[in-house]
């Protein structure tokens, strides 16, 4: 298994292929698509591949060197259970020593078996220009 940083010329396709497949992921739509291939090539992503297949990725976001915020974590069906997760968190805390890493999640379940420390909560700020009742 080779776990190393995303390479836009080698990852973007194989990444959003993989998105595609699965469901509930909507990054590879033609509304968001765009956005985020420049969000793969711009945050802290990282990719595993097992004889030349990509089996997951994650994406995180920096805080300036405060903390690291983990926006996506994807690893194929076939591949799950079997540590990768696990190995592409470790890639975060490898090249940002010391830095406190928090996962956004809508997958409580894994994070929780992972023995991962809840720290608090996610809301969304609504967009005051989107309330149409205003």
């Amino acid at each position: 298994m080779e776990v190393r940083k995303y390479r836009k010329t080698a990852d973007e396709e194989p990444v959003m292929e993989m998105i595609s497949q699965e469901d509930g992921w909507t990054y590879s739509d033609e509304s968001m698509s765009a956005s985020y291939r420049k969000a793969l090539e711009t945050s802290i992503t990282y990719v595993a591949y097992q004889n030349g297949e990509l089996c997951g990725y994650s994406r995180s976001l920096d805080d300036f060197g405060h903390y690291v915020y983990v926006c996506d974590l994807l690893v194929k069906p076939k591949h799950r259970g079997k540590g990768l997760g696990r190995k592409l968190m470790e890639c975060i805390h490898a090249d940002y020593p010391g830095r406190t890493v928090y996962v956004m999640s809508d997958v409580d379940g894994y994070y929780t078996k992972q023995e991962y420390q809840r720290a608090g909560s996610l809301f969304e700020v609504p967009d005051p220009a989107a309330d149409s009742s205003s």
